[in-house]
């Protein structure tokens, strides 16, 4: 089964715990990506150019997973009407793989990506994300306190991804908050993976838990551009708690600009605690959809 190797709802803390200021990113709460375009800039100055390919724009589930239940269908049909053609998946609903990938074929919404972790059975595992039809896989969560043990969880995820990739399936890691926590010998979590682990690892950089542990995106994807294929859009409100998309402080407009040399990215819209899923589905879609930068 395509299901997460840890506990996710773990990292739902560290935003009321590890709200750090990331100055570079951060200014006033932005207006919506229409409103902006209709002023003539993207909310933070700069003039409108590029635009996110809609084609790229994906949602991950665990945003929709209180509606959602034991029935995924209704909630794939409403995704499809608002312009989703992607999803990423955090676990089947039960169903076996064969029984998900049939309903997505149903609604005409594909699983690009999955979050499952390294251990167990793994070649099942890529199995079962390529039943699915993904593309991708990531390790959601991990969280150390020393050197060594970052090192050691580089090492798994090295072997998993070159693992994966012979079985034809990019193996990456998704970060929260405390990889960029500086450790006993002054490096971070996120140094020892990015440095440690096979050039066959990709990274899903997830926006909102990278600018509340302190980094600047920009500079996290300059240090090995290849490396990073899938982001995670999450906004970030001014108190540190999630937002929707465009009602937040980060500055997405900034980030894709400064980061586009690096390749084709996927976009992933995605809020932990979200009031209205579907809704909040929707804003992220379409302020992906009408973003200029």
């Amino acid at each position: 089964m395509c299901t997460p190797g840890m506990d996710r709802r773990t990292a739902l803390r560290l935003a009321a715990t590890g709200v750090v200021a990331a100055g570079a990113l951060i200014g006033g709460s932005s207006a919506t990506a229409a409103a902006t375009e209709a002023a003539g800039t993207d909310g933070h100055g700069h003039r409108p150019g590029r635009r996110v390919p809609r084609e790229q724009i994906s949602v991950q589930l665990y945003t929709l997973r209180s509606v959602i239940g034991n029935n995924p269908e209704p909630v794939l049909e409403s995704l499809r009407r608002i312009g989703y053609r992607k999803v990423e998946l955090a676990g089947t609903y039960g169903l076996t793989a064969a029984g998900f990938r049939r309903i997505l074929d149903r609604t005409g919404i594909r699983a690009t990506s999955a979050h499952v972790g390294p251990d167990g059975d793994f070649a099942r595992t890529v199995d079962d994300c390529l039943t699915l039809g993904c593309r991708y896989a990531a390790m959601p969560y991990a969280a150390y306190t020393t050197p060594q043990e970052w090192s050691a969880l580089a090492d798994r995820l090295s072997a998993a991804a070159l693992l994966a990739r012979r079985q034809g399936l990019q193996y990456g890691y998704h970060n929260h908050a405390q990889e960029f926590a500086t450790l006993s010998d002054g490096r971070t979590g996120y140094d020892i993976l990015l440095n440690g682990t096979d050039p066959a690892l990709h990274m899903e950089l997830d926006l909102y838990w990278a600018v509340t542990g302190g980094a600047d995106p920009v500079e996290v994807v300059a240090r090995d551009p290849r490396r990073f294929r899938q982001f995670h859009v999450k906004d970030r409100a001014p108190d540190g708690s999630f937002a929707d998309l465009g009602a937040g402080t980060i500055d997405f407009g900034r980030i894709f600009r400064e980061t586009r040399s690096g390749g084709r990215f996927e976009y992933i819209v995605e809020h932990d605690q979200p009031s209205d899923p579907l809704a909040t589905a929707r804003v992220g879609y379409d302020y992906l959809r009408d973003l200029r930068y």
